[in-house]
């Protein structure tokens, strides 16, 4: 059979392609390993010779799809019309597993829909759902287990790293794969970076495994977390990273306590809903250069809060800065988007 083989970095980008022209072969599975993925398709295409450094084609077997591969087509045999307009087939899958949203109106039938998933996605071995929203000062997700292996734990890769962590205990989002490249194409050789919220440290192990920067910081709150990068560091047999447990409240201080010269070339603070209370500690640890990524969950049409929010801190603290852009990451909710807005210290 006639596959796309693409390097996993430059998955999403191909993906869309060959999805957006009808070249790809929807009665097959794609499959991967540990450096590329490999889509099945209908036809050749013509390829540039820079596109080829990224992309060629290969003679593969793929595994047979069920009822096309799509949830919604094998669960309309199970289902009454009435009950598939509540059906939500899409889903975030970390790894092999999947996290799916069911409607209280079909929650009498979650176990039909999760094996039903597990059955039409054999890339998938574990279905859990969403128990609950994302709270708390770790920002975590109850789960619930669905169906498949029973389980919370998984190892997901992107960007050329691999990571692991327990999907229930430690946030994590695979929307942000993008975002992580496209920081780490901004990134400078010999740069000093600090990572707020780092997490599953996905940031600092991207950012260390893709780039030439000189030192990472990563800073989180949640002892799990915590623990689940400095695994990942060792997965990825990272160098330049330290990862410290605590509050950026305290952290930072401390640190500047310790060496009263400490600054940064670049900061990411990945916490969209409360990283404003945050951007005195990033400031208190810039100096002229420094680049500051700033996220925030707003609608379309206010994404001049955020501007608001740097300017004041800014101004607080005696600094000036300059908007370099402003960029959405995804949509967090209907009209409402997460956003990163990049500035400079001047």
């Amino acid at each position: 059979m006639l596959g796309l083989k693409v390097k996993l970095n430059n998955a999403e980008k191909w993906k869309k392609k060959i999805v957006a022209e009808g070249l790809i072969d929807k009665a097959h599975y794609y499959s991967k390993d540990d450096k590329y993925i490999y889509f099945p398709i209908l036809q050749k295409f013509d390829i540039s010779k820079k596109d080829s450094l990224q992309i060629s084609f290969v003679d593969k077997d793929f595994p047979k799809s069920q009822l096309n591969g799509t949830l919604k087509n094998s669960l309309s045999s199970k289902l009454t019309p009435k009950e598939m307009a509540f059906v939500k087939t899409g889903h975030d899958t970390i790894g092999t597993i999947a996290i799916m949203e069911i409607p209280k109106d079909l929650e009498h039938h979650e176990k039909e829909i999760a094996e039903t998933l597990l059955h039409v996605n054999k890339q998938v071995k574990t279905v859990l759902k969403k128990a609950a929203i994302h709270g708390g000062v770790f920002r975590t997700q109850k789960m619930t287990y669905l169906a498949g292996v029973n389980t919370k734990e998984t190892v997901y890769k992107e960007n050329s790293v691999t990571l692991k962590l327990d999907v229930e205990k430690v946030y994590f989002s695979v929307r942000l794969g993008n975002e992580r490249k496209r920081i780490m194409k901004l990134v400078k050789p010999d740069e000093e970076i600090l990572v707020m919220f780092s997490g599953a440290a996905p940031y600092p192990v991207v950012l260390s495994k893709n780039t030439s920067a000189k030192h990472i910081t990563g800073i989180e709150i949640n002892p799990d977390g915590h623990k689940y990068g400095l695994e990942n560091l060792k997965l990825n047999k990272i160098k330049n990273v330290e990862l410290i447990c605590g509050d950026v409240h305290e952290v930072i201080p401390q640190l500047k306590k310790n060496n009263p010269k400490l600054s940064y070339d670049r900061i990411i603070m990945p916490l969209p809903k409360t990283a404003d209370e945050f951007l005195g500690d990033a400031l208190k640890v810039s100096k002229k250069g420094t680049i500051i990524h700033f996220y925030d969950f707003l609608p379309e049409t206010q994404f001049d809060e955020a501007l608001a929010k740097i300017d004041e801190a800014c101004k607080k603290n005696g600094l000036k800065h300059k908007i370099l852009g402003v960029f959405k990451c995804g949509q967090h909710a209907p009209y409402v988007y997460r956003i990163c807005v990049d500035f400079e210290i001047v």
